[in-house]
Formats: structure tokens, sequence, C-alpha cells
């Protein structure tokens, strides 16, 4: 990698500090707000030079297309092609479509076990859950990719989470505003879903920790 600028610098310890709070890179506008930049395309430009040096790879397409080079740890934002064997330890349950009502780690949700590199999460996850869908496609979550998932009941606000709505399970940005928790899509096509966390048809089953695809 190139030797970056004091102002490169920042910007990818931005980046990396928001994927170690949120599972997730941030977008455009909001390097820009964090910065003081009088827009978006000034962060832009910054992203660009941050690719040509080789710190970061960018996503055409999609507002937080952002994935980390530096091969650390805790880059849960990036989208991996599965390890080669030779690097496989962590066996994880990979969770497909949920029954209404039932346990989310259920033996008739499970489609089979995928082993993998713990090194390539924030957080050692309890199960792989396949996405269904285009709603968080700007934080590139795409349909059919396998997120990470750590079992929790807790999120802070800006994480990405797996929540069970009724007998709908979902994945999607949380945010809480004293009793209201707001699901917040990475598509403007798809609706925020609101709901108090006083409802007994609200759960929280998890947190984001990584992302996986499989290229083939």
């Amino acid at each position: 990698m190139l030797k970056l600028t004091a102002r490169q610098e920042q910007i990818l310890n931005l980046i990396k500090d928001a994927i170690e709070n949120t599972g997730f890179p941030p977008t455009r506008a909001e390097i820009a707000n964090e910065l003081g930049f009088r827009s978006a395309n000034a962060a832009e430009e910054h992203l660009q030079a941050l690719a040509r040096k080789g710190a970061i790879e960018i996503s055409p397409g999609t507002s937080r297309g952002i994935r980390l080079r530096d091969g650390s740890a805790g880059n849960p934002g990036r989208q991996m092609a599965l390890p080669h064997p030779a690097l496989m330890q962590l066996s994880l349950p990979l969770v497909g479509r949920v029954a209404a009502g039932s346990p989310i780690l259920a033996q008739e949700h499970i489609e089979s076990n995928y082993n993998v590199d713990p090194a390539l999460f924030s957080a050692k996850p309890d199960y792989l859950l396949k996405v269904r869908g285009m709603s968080m496609r700007d934080a590139g979550i795409l349909d059919g990719d396998l997120l990470a998932v750590k079992k929790a009941d807790q999120a802070r606000n800006g994480q990405i989470v797996v929540a069970r709505i009724g007998d709908d399970v979902t994945v999607k940005r949380y945010r809480k505003t004293g009793s209201l928790i707001e699901l917040l899509p990475e598509n403007p096509d798809f609706k925020v879903i609101k709901v108090s966390s006083e409802e007994e048809n609200f759960a929280l089953e998890g947190l984001a920790v990584g992302l996986l695809r499989s290229w083939n």
C-alpha cells in the first residue's frame, strides 16, 4: 500500500471505526459530515485516492460499498469468498428460511454447516443467516449472502441486527429513541419498520459481525 496523506489516514481510521462500532462502513455523506466537507463529492474524491493507493476497494452503485484491504481483523464489512479449506477452523450452522414462531436455530432451519476462518469476523459468530431480499443493498448486503450473526438481545444505535417481528425475521439497521425502535433499511425502495420495545411480538435475535459471499 502506498503512503497515505494525513487526511487519507484520517478517513481510513474513520472507516475502520465505523466498521468496528456498527459492523459496516460509513456512507459518503456520513464521512463528509464527520470531517466537515461541504459535499459528499469531496469524500468520494478522498475514497478514490485511497482505492488507488490500495487501502480500500470501492463497490460501485452502493452507498456503503467500501471494503478495507489491509487484512486486519475486525472488518466485517468485507464481502469474502469462502476461505480455502486449509484455513477452515470454525463450524457454523447455516440458517435458511425461518418458520413462523419457532427458534431461529431450530434444527429444521439449518440447511448445512460451514467451516470458516474465525479471523474474518469482528466477534465470534454463532450462526450464518442466508439473506433474503435486497432491503440492505446499500450496506453491501445482497440477496443470497451469508450474514454472520452473534446471538444478542441488545444493540447500539447504528448496528445491523437480526430482529424478529411477529412471525418474520428481518435484517436491518437498529435505532432506538426512548421506547421507539426503528429498523432501518439500506435501500430507499423499502420502508422503515417501527415497533415499541415493549411489544411482545418483537425480539432482537443477534448482531451482524461479518458477511460471506460465495463467488461460485
